[in-house]
């Protein structure tokens, strides 16, 4: 009688299918939408100040607007890079640092600063530039909202505003142009603000709306953030630009008191975010989450003398104003700030807290009413957030079953959380207990986030149990169907089968139901199907199948402990991979046993001193590969090891043109192909060496360069796919691919790119080889077919063999532990004007420098695209050679993968946090996802290597003859 398992190809598709959708969980359980509505607005009674002038310079460093010497190393740079800003902090303003959340992108940022809230990473899906959901903002609250700058900006706060009461004026994207000069683009916004005013002279009603109370100006200064990309933060073009963007503040200082001729103007100078050194930003880096805030102008403080202990810290020691307070506020503080100036309604979605709420630190402003108005706005403050959680609380309570409130609101009135607090603070208002009314309601605000904390993770538990049996369950199911060979074919089995369905049904069903009463989203429907399938399915196939396999004769005690021992083994070798994803030394010390520890320790002693000229070539390329992980990620461009890459993957052409064995009826042609693809590499040498000289000497991207550069690139990336060369073996194959992606590996490289590829690409195929000898010259072949597939010792550990490249074609030569290690530079040689998909798609080709959630911009997310492919090219024609010199059936070694990854995905889930540093938030949730997806990568690997060399000889005799 056959064997009874579950089909291999349906394991296959399931597997794909769950790990896809389980994405979607860490969201659910860590990261739900902040975005409530029903809330009552509440606003101050008073308006400290008629208009409001919101000045963000995105990308701006705190550090080096405001330091002394801030710029050491460019000669003849001035001590103070920003004298207007500075001698506003000295003599009539107040000044701190507002600290921003990851990801450290522009339109979180600024969600944050105008919203008042932190938005739910949801809005990558959307390029963090369309409202996943619609929000309230200090512009929607406003009389009128003038706004100008970027495209990229402005019309997401225009969206679900009221109609008409925003107002933007954005120049076109091709502006944004990386090889120009960005000041451009800030001189344009105010340039533009001149024009408004001008125009008023002549237009009464525009005269009469820029002249209304409650009036907001908002002014989009995006060059910095633009010349921090192209030219790094510590250049003398950034410097040059923060020059522009004081000169700008002060010349529109000017323009409002031209045109208003008062002194009731309040004005905010801060930034969305931050930069790193290498001109990146998007994850936790102090320098991208530090930015500045100056505020001065009606109804701001002027300066305090700094307190003891001390406001400062290291970070502002050097910029010579420790002799006055400095007051740090989180990011999303800075929204009500600005509604208490004009006294409009505050956001209803804002999770700001007002800066003077604090008795014991002073604030921002300065208030007509004194104390008494501090506790006033304390007093609305507690009321917009208390209101928010009264929302939150009645929508969970109404579709939940059990539900428990938050502890702190237990014996509060059930349908007015926190009333009770309310009255005691307006009781001590009306008692002239000002200071005990500010203190009451600080505590009371601490105490209603914290609540709102616990109502956005009250169904944190259920998501993790689900998800906890969904890995758990997967591992079971994919065990089963490798391992699982018994015959099943009884009347008893049948029985027993039916009781399962029965009992599969009811589990599905009952949780159907609880989640509609809850009305959970629908997402969670779909999330419980797959657990109580594989369990169902391991239940139906694995009790009998392996009782009977353990009741073997011979089947005992040193069974069971020889196969938990290479349980921790294999558990051992994927932590290792976990730790992996934060100590990059890893992937070194993993090249280092590959190449030394494995053929000392586990090679038969003839194979080493039979095959001694493969094992010192396996050897010497393992730990040359071992070296790229140990490098620094903060590189500079360097056009030498761009250019030495090149030569090596020239010198691979040339020499496998002449001594791979091809069949003469094809010598010719193949011959031709592979010295056609090295003029290519030669030709994209000349351009990105010329291209880089051009774009170094400020002259921007030459015409012809960027044609050319896009000829060869697009000639070279799809001549392997389109030259057809029957009968040609896998090697040649696999040469054609290599030097078919090695132009973008000298295009779209930065530094030592092209270097890795080649050592990367020699190791998987010196990989091929030395598995063959270790496998040995066997007769009893393994089934070729995927249904007769047994698994064997060995392949286990060739499967842990094949998932460590993956993730060392995936992670490259970057920081897994940042994701602000991208490079643009490499982009500008064939895209100089901003496109964020064209960029996207280009970098992805080579490698994926550092994967993690968030980077500069969500393009330099997707700009990892196209540079990523060209590893998994060689990845996946090697796999299949490998399959065809070990005989082995196609997807038979990614089917034991299968089956290991996910003990990865399950640590890096319950790894996932959203409290902390926000460098580690945003790692978390990229570790999940990467490891979720790298299963993905493994299948498409293996299906691609077996479409792209569906036309090559069969590689059993061939390859082992000519591999040298």
């Amino acid at each position: 009688m056959g064997e009874r398992r579950p089909p291999i190809l349906r394991l296959l598709l399931v597997g794909l299918v769950f790990h896809l959708v389980y994405i979607g969980t860490v969201f659910d359980c860590y990261f739900t939408s902040p975005v409530v509505h029903g809330m009552q607005p509440f606003r101050l009674e008073h308006a400290e100040a008629k208009r409001l002038v919101l000045i963000v310079a995105d990308g701006l460093r705190a550090d080096l607007l405001l330091a002394l010497n801030a710029f050491p190393s460019i000669p003849g740079a001035p001590e103070v890079v920003a004298p207007h800003i500075r001698s506003i902090i000295q003599t009539r303003g107040a000044f701190g640092i507002s600290h921003t959340r990851v990801p450290t992108e522009s339109r979180p940022g600024h969600v944050a600063l105008i919203g008042g809230m932190y938005e739910d990473v949801s809005a990558v899906t959307k390029g963090w530039k369309t409202n996943p959901v619609d929000f309230d903002s200090v512009f929607n609250r406003s009389s009128h909202t003038f706004s100008f700058g970027s495209p990229d900006i402005l019309p997401m706060f225009a969206r679900g505003a009221t109609l008409g009461k925003v107002d933007m004026w954005c120049y076109d994207e091709d502006e944004e142009d990386f090889t120009k000069d960005a000041t451009a683009l800030d001189v344009w916004v105010l340039d533009h603000l001149r024009t408004l005013f001008h125009n008023a002279t002549g237009d009464a009603a525009l005269d009469h709306t820029l002249k209304q109370d409650k009036t907001v100006f908002f002014l989009h200064l995006l060059g910095l953030d633009t010349t921090g990309h192209s030219y790094r933060p510590h250049s003398p073009e950034y410097m040059a630009n923060i020059q522009v963007v004081d000169e700008i503040v002060k010349q529109t200082e000017q323009l409002f008191s031209d045109f208003y001729g008062d002194e009731e103007t309040s004005f905010i100078f801060t930034a969305d975010h931050g930069m790193s050194k290498i001109g990146n930003h998007g994850d936790g880096d102090p320098d991208s989450t530090r930015t500045p805030l100056v505020t001065w102008g009606k109804g701001i403080r002027g300066p305090l003398p700094d307190s003891v202990p001390s406001s400062h810290d290291s970070y502002s020691e050097a910029w010579g104003l420790t002799h006055l307070f400095r007051r740090d506020v989180a990011q999303a503080d800075v929204s009500v700030l600005m509604t208490s100036l004009i006294g409009v309604d505050w956001p209803v979605n804002s999770v700001g807290v007002l800066p003077d709420v604090d008795v014991v630190r002073p604030g921002y402003l300065n208030l007509k009413g004194g104390e008494t108005s501090q506790a006033e706005a304390a007093l609305i403050n507690t009321k917009v957030i208390l209101e928010h959680y009264r929302v939150k609380h009645e929508q969970k309570k109404a579709h939940t079953l059990l539900y428990q409130p938050f502890p702190f609101f237990l014996n509060s009135s059930a349908s007015s959380p926190g009333i009770e607090l309310l009255t005691e603070i307006e009781h001590l208002i009306a008692g002239g207990e000002l200071s005990k009314a500010r203190s009451t309601a600080a505590d009371l605000i601490r105490s209603t986030l914290d609540g709102l904390r616990y109502l956005e993770t009250y169904d944190r538990t259920l998501i993790r149990a689900i998800v906890t049996a969904a890995y758990l369950g997967w591992i079971a199911f994919g065990s089963v169907s490798i391992f699982a060979t018994r015959d099943v074919h009884s009347a008893e089995e049948s029985t027993r089968t039916a009781g399962l369905d029965v009992v599969g049904t009811l589990t599905l069903l009952l949780f159907w139901g609880l989640f509609a009463l809850q009305r959970s989203p629908w997402t969670f429907y779909l999330y419980i199907c797959f657990p109580v399938y594989f369990w169902h399915q391991t239940a139906r196939y694995a009790v009998m199948s392996f009782t009977g396999h353990f009741m073997n004769k011979g089947s005992g005690l040193w069974t069971i402990l020889k196969l938990f021992v290479q349980g921790c083994m294999v558990v051992g070798a994927l932590g290792s991979m976990v730790i992996g994803y934060t100590h990059r030394e890893i992937w070194s010390v993993w090249f280092i046993v590959l190449g030394i520890v494995w053929p000392i320790v586990s090679w038969p002693s003839e194979a080493r001193f039979q095959h001694f000229t493969k094992l010192l070539p396996w050897s010497t390329v393992c730990l040359a590969t071992a070296v790229f992980p140990m490098l620094s990620v903060d590189k500079e461009e360097d056009i030498t090891a761009v250019l030495v890459g090149g030569i090596l993957m020239v010198m691979v052409g040339v020499l496998g043109a002449f001594e791979l064995s091809v069949d003469k009826q094809i010598r010719r042609s193949f011959r031709t192909a592979i010295g056609f693809q090295c003029l290519l590499i030669c030709a994209s040498m000349v351009i990105t060496a010329s291209s880089a000289s051009s774009l170094r000497a400020k002259a921007g991207l030459p015409l012809l360069n960027q044609v050319l550069g896009w000829i060869v690139f697009l000639i070279a990336s799809t001549s392997p796919f389109i030259v057809k060369l029957p009968g040609l073996n896998p090697l040649g194959r696999i040469l054609m691919f290599f030097l078919g992606f090695s132009v973008c590996f000298v295009i779209l490289s930065i530094s030592v790119e092209g270097l890795f590829y080649f050592f990367f690409s020699a190791t998987l195929l010196l990989w091929v080889e030395v598995e063959a000898i270790v496998r040995g010259a066997e007769r009893n072949f393994p089934s070729k077919e995927l249904r007769g597939y047994k698994i064997r010792a060995d392949d286990l550990r060739i499967a842990i063999f094949f998932l460590f490249f993956v993730q060392v074609a995936f992670f490259g030569t970057g920081n897994v532990a940042s994701i602000s290690s991208f490079y643009l530079e490499p982009v500008y040689r064939l895209v100089p004007v901003f496109n964020p998909f064209l960029m996207a798609v280009l970098l992805v080709g080579a490698f994926y420098r550092c994967p993690a959630f968030g980077s500069t911009t969500i393009f330099d997310i997707l700009s990892q695209i196209f540079k990523i492919i060209a590893p998994y090219i060689i990845l996946a024609t090697s796999l299949h050679l490998l399959n065809r010199r070990l005989h082995l059936p196609p997807f038979s070694l990614f089917l034991v993968a299968l089956t290991l990854t996910d003990v990865m995905t399950m640590t890096f889930f319950f790894k996932v946090t959203d409290t902390g540093s926000w460098l580690e938030i945003g790692q978390s949730i990229s570790f999940f996802c990467i490891s979720s997806l790298l299963l993905v990568w493994a299948a498409g690997t293996c299906a691609v290597g077996e479409l792209l060399m569906a036309d090559s000889l069969d590689a059993s005799a061939e390859t082992a003859r000519k591999v040298d």
